[in-house]
């Protein structure tokens, strides 16, 4: 999408726990929240990640809205069981001095994408 001149991307979710479901591997919130995190500072661009919280059957979604800027830094955020709107001004014009920094698009080669 930033290939195609996105500035913010906005990613909503339904993810949780799901009871009886262990989480061997680690933290899975805090895996999904590096994740979008790390969306950020390859495509250069802010992200709006948007989660459900609340209980549905034997999930509990984990809520953790969060908006970041370019670089991947959580400039706003909501907790596990917090429901409600943040609202949060972002810079887009430091999109272009992270994307000039990592090199990551530049350096992509979407012609040979197939």
């Amino acid at each position: 999408m930033a290939l195609q001149g996105a500035e913010i991307v906005f990613y909503p979710t339904a993810i949780g726990w799901v009871e009886g479901l262990e989480q061997t591997e680690g933290d899975w919130r805090e895996a999904w929240e590096t994740v979008q995190r790390g969306h950020s500072i390859a495509n250069g661009l802010s992200v709006v990640a948007v989660n459900r919280t609340g209980t549905e059957g034997r999930i509990t979604f984990w809520g953790s809205s969060f908006v970041t800027d370019a670089f991947g830094t959580v400039l706003c955020g909501m907790g596990c069981d917090e429901e409600g709107v943040a609202v949060r001004r972002v810079d887009l014009s430091k999109s272009e001095a992270v994307r000039e920094g990592w090199g990551f698009l530049r350096c992509r080669r979407p012609e040979l994408y197939r």
